[in-house]
């Protein structure tokens, strides 16, 4: 008797439809109590009059993003949402701001997602004071970017390659020959203390290479930016090459289209084999826009929405509520599209509290005309979707739940 895993039985069961699939993914959408709040979340206390009805008119859960007590990053969030299980698909964040600016990485290119810092060097040590060299505009990282492109080029046998991605982001990418991909990060994870140094993990001579280069690479770029008052130091994160997976579309019968403003995003849906839709702004309702323009030409639409985690990250619960509603005055919007399925969740949970992706699980509204509703739910929050009939279930399960919502998954055996 054949055994299956879950996503070849999924890949089996899935079956072409004219259903149209909406998932929205507000990014660090959940949180914890806030004490000035009223003890409630910022998604429980913001004032949203149409996710609140359309909460009692559709299912709700919760999502655990990889395991619990486990706190995701932004691409194994989004790749269980998308089904693939994130503790078997793992990629770098180099691949994916690489893929989200649109380079194309030839084979065997290690890509690196790389920060502008501001480093103290007073003790005759580098000690980083900001990551993230203040967040500086699109023009001043494309300025440093360019700097640092017009006396890097080459280190050893190893071209480098310098990108512009977004605020203090940047892409470096090393083409060479016998480069590995297992080094690890060079961000210390916090101010006030020393960058790490590029380390093999594992020790293999391929590691060893591309750790040496960095090293290099670092070194070189400390002499030019020198002369910069913020963003005169680099950190490197997220070594890695380009995988091969089995495509979203083979997978899921589904031809999947992506939103979104950040590249990182617009990278992890592209590795996937969506089309990534080109944007004339970066608000919101340049995204709705875009999504209106689309509408009818894909099966499934990923719609990312950024300012979520970024307000949790800051700490700031207001900002973070003010993000909610703005994205509660565009529900109407979603729904006079009459999509088949409207599913609206996050990768993670981000709270205001913590300032940090933790390891929460994260709201979860189910809209279609296939839906259990719950009577005392009043609206779309955290201990509303603990009510739904739904449940507490993995991210990677989503995935079939839309298909089953949306009539694409043929039945199991006779």
């Amino acid at each position: 008797m054949k055994e299956w895993a879950y996503e070849d039985l999924i890949e089996n069961l899935s079956q072409e439809s004219d259903s149209k699939i909406v998932l929205v993914v507000l990014d660090g959408l959940g949180g914890l109590p806030v004490l000035e709040l009223g003890g409630k979340t910022e998604l429980e206390a913001a004032n949203t009059p149409h996710l609140d009805d359309l909460a009692r008119r559709s299912s709700l859960g919760l999502v655990e993003p990889v395991l619990p007590g486990i706190a995701p990053g932004s691409s194994a969030g989004h790749f269980g949402l998308f089904g693939y299980d994130p503790l078997k698909y793992f990629v770098g964040r180099g691949v994916l701001e690489a893929l989200g600016i649109g380079f194309e990485l030839a084979e065997g290119d290690i890509a690196v997602r790389a920060n502008f810092a501001t480093a103290d060097f007073s003790s005759g040590r580098p000690v980083i004071t900001d990551r993230r060299a203040g967040r500086p505009p699109q023009s001043e990282t494309e300025r440093l970017c360019d700097k640092l492109s017009r006396s890097i080029q080459q280190i050893g046998d190893v071209s480098i390659i310098i990108r512009p991605v977004k605020e203090h982001r940047f892409l470096v990418v090393l083409r060479g020959d016998g480069l590995g991909d297992g080094v690890r990060d060079t961000d210390p994870e916090g101010v006030g203390r020393p960058p790490l140094d590029p380390q093999p993990d594992p020790d293999t001579p391929q590691n060893r290479k591309t750790a040496s280069v960095a090293k290099e690479l670092i070194a070189l770029a400390s002499q030019v930016l020198a002369d910069e008052e913020k963003a005169n130091y680099v950190l490197l994160r997220g070594f890695s090459l380009r995988p091969s997976w089995t495509p979203f579309h083979k997978r899921y019968r589904l031809k999947g289209c992506a939103i979104a403003t950040y590249p990182m995003y617009r990278g992890l849906a592209r590795l996937v084999g969506m089309t990534v839709l080109d944007l004339e702004g970066s608000t919101l309702v340049d995204q709705i826009c875009c999504l209106k323009e689309w509408w009818g030409q894909f099966d499934f639409y990923f719609l990312h929405i950024k300012a979520t985690d970024a307000r949790g990250e800051d700490g700031n619960f207001t900002a973070k509520m003010k993000a909610i509603e703005e994205f509660d005055g565009v529900v109407p919007e979603l729904l006079s599209l009459n999509p088949t399925v409207l599913a609206i969740t996050g990768d993670h949970s981000t709270p205001a509290t913590y300032r940090a992706h933790s390891w929460h699980p994260v709201p979860l509204l189910l809209f279609s005309p296939w839906v259990m509703p719950v009577p005392s739910v009043e609206g779309f929050g955290e201990r509303d979707c603990l009510k739904g009939s739904i449940g507490i279930i993995p991210s990677r399960h989503l995935m079939s739940l839309l298909l089953a919502h949306s009539g694409r998954l043929k039945r199991y055996q006779a």
